[in-house]
């Protein structure tokens, strides 16, 4: 927020806050550093950043909100989704007819302030507040929801309707269906979704035990406990979700799996659904897919320097393949929808193959894999060549058939997207030579291939550490530091004089808002670009060792080189490098 330096001088002096001697030290001292005169005083002691913050907000003439011992209706607080209070500062804390009000640290924060307004579709009248207030307010998403979930199971699980002493392997499916249909039960299923998608989980676990029902939640890739529930509300819980997904309630002896979309807040969210027989009743794990999540750019997910740009040419290319690899769960289909996202213009035709669809794209034609009634990947990419496609997306290629038709694709004036699982991008190559595709196929179609893994980023509390002699020594041992040095002098991100000893690291300090230091996750990657002198290996049917060699020959940063670059840059710690690269 812009203000006249002489309009905060005025306004200081006549509150009173510090003396004329302190302001005129300050203002000298502003001058010669050519910065502002309230971050000198802040900087200095003499004003906290709140007293600057009311100070700036009555010149303004923005009302200024206390609401450090204020409780906000949870429904009010609910219209800003959890992630964007936390990393924009702003709160809803009042609805009147047809506007919002709006706490926020920062009033010229536009992008929040519009966010908000699209979302709600209503009125924002923007407020000043403090350090304090903010983080009350943010506070109380916690605990509104546990106090919300707690009242519910208190009140409701208690009067579900018991199944017989029999079990509920006795229960016919009209009695199955009449348990899923008990309003304790829907309202217990509805609030335990709720509460996944606000904290912003990617999966649930719901587990029976000897006693008891565990529900687990996994967040930013770390499963935590959620809550306990009575072991009576098993079987009802079960049959609601079955019911929402369309499976058979009375089957409890086979695996299951299903699909069901809910609205929360204006956002639509599926749920992919699987249920497996255990030794105390069946366990459900539901993976949360958001299908609205838009907004991503190749940048916000982590790629950067010489990586970025092998990716912009491959998308500028009209045929040959973009393949991304790694587990399950590292990624791989956000970059590939990411990258579409880049396709994604009125000139061109998008066709995809998917199983599941966990995005769902404008102008994009997503069709889903069925093979129960025999359309797999295979059978419909050979459908969608039919389609007169430009840009296909085959979700994975799993077989021989799949990877041939691909291949062909690729070949024959279409550029295809796919997703691998490989541990590198040099293992790509070795994987489909397996599936039998010829090696002067592959060198005619790869142009690009993506290796991805997903690590915590830390939160905003975190503090600084320099490595030691033994850290860098150890270090040394699995990861060439000279060359990473390198990449971050050649992105600027360290001086060119610096030296390890000199460069700071981060460690994760917990916080009530983010209780093991982690808030969020970003990707750690190795983008091999298939290069004249790749492809001549692969003629040469070399292993995917020597394709690496060459690749890092040619300036291919590694997995765990662009974790420590990424280390260096405050984005996450050495330890979760190491954690998510050694435990393969």
């Amino acid at each position: 927020m812009y203000i006249e330096e002489a309009q905060l001088k005025d306004f200081i002096l006549d509150s009173d806050l510090i003396s004329r001697s302190d302001f005129e030290k300050a203002e000298k001292k502003a001058v010669a550093e050519g910065s502002s005169i309230g971050k000198v005083l802040v900087d200095q002691g003499k004003i906290s950043e709140d007293d600057l913050r009311k100070v700036q907000a009555h010149i303004l003439g923005i009302p200024f909100v206390d609401l450090k011992n204020e409780k906000i209706d949870f429904e009010v607080l609910s219209l800003i989704p959890e992630p964007i209070a936390r990393n924009h500062n702003i709160v809803t804390f009042r609805a009147v007819e047809g506007s919002l009000e709006v706490a926020m640290l920062d009033t010229e924060d536009l992008a929040a302030i519009d966010f908000v307004k699209k979302k709600t579709g209503l009125k924002i009248l923007p407020r000043l507040t403090d350090t304090e207030s903010m983080k009350n307010a943010l506070l109380q998403y916690q605990k509104s929801l546990k106090a919300e979930f707690g009242d519910i199971i208190q009140k409701e699980a208690l009067s579900l309707k018991m199944a017989p002493e029999g079990g509920e392997g006795e229960l016919s499916e009209s009695d199955l269906k009449e348990l899923a249909e008990d309003i304790p039960v829907i309202r217990i299923v509805d609030t335990l979704l709720k509460h996944a998608i606000i904290q912003n989980a990617s999966d649930i676990h719901i587990e029976p035990m000897e006693t008891q029902v565990l529900v687990r939640y996994r967040i930013d890739g770390i499963l935590h406990d959620a809550m306990v529930l009575p072991k009576n509300v098993a079987g009802s819980i079960t049959a609601r979700i079955k019911v929402l997904s369309n499976l058979k309630l009375d089957e409890k002896r086979l695996p299951q799996d299903g699909r069901f979309k809910v609205e929360v807040n204006s956002e639509s969210v599926s749920f992919r659904v699987s249920t497996i027989p255990t030794y105390f009743g069946e366990k459900t794990v539901m993976r949360v897919l958001r299908e609205s999540a838009s907004g991503f750019s190749l940048e916000v997910l982590g790629f950067h320097g010489e990586a970025l740009e092998y990716i912009h040419s491959a998308t500028k290319l009209t045929t040959g393949m973009i393949l991304t690899t790694g587990p399950t769960g590292s990624g791989k289909t956000t970059t590939l929808y990411t990258v579409l996202d880049i396709l994604n213009t009125p000139d061109v035709n998008i066709s995809t193959i998917e199983d599941p669809i966990e995005y769902q794209m404008k102008r994009v034609n997503q069709t889903q894999v069925k093979p129960d009634i025999g359309f797999t990947f295979a059978g419909g990419l050979r459908s969608l060549v039919r389609q007169d496609p430009d840009i296909i997306m085959v979700g994975e290629i799993r077989d021989h058939e799949t990877a041939s038709l691909a291949v062909n694709a690729a070949l024959t004036g279409h550029l295809v997207l796919s997703t691998l699982h490989t541990n590198s991008a040099a293992g790509a190559i070795p994987r489909l030579i397996d599936m039998k595709v010829e090696p002067f196929l592959l060198v005619s179609t790869l142009n690009v291939i993506i290796a991805q893994r997903l690590i915590r980023k830390l939160a905003e509390n975190k503090e600084k550490r320099m490595l030691g002699k033994d850290e860098i020594v150890t270090l040394e041992k699995s990861i060439d530091l000279n060359k990473v040095l390198e990449f971050l002098k050649k992105e600027k991100v360290v001086k060119e004089d610096a030296t390890w000893e000199k460069i700071p690291f981060y460690s994760a300090v917990a916080s009530n808002d983010a209780p093991d230091g982690y808030s969020g996750r970003v990707g750690i990657y190795e983008v091999l670009q298939v290069s004249s002198a790749i492809k001549e290996l692969i003629l040469k049917n070399e292993t995917s060792y020597a394709i690496d060699e060459q690749a890092r020959k040619e300036g291919m940063m590694t997995m765990i080189e662009d974790g420590i670059f990424k280390a260096v840059q405050g984005l996450t710690t050495i330890e979760e490098v190491l954690r998510v690269i050694s435990s393969e």
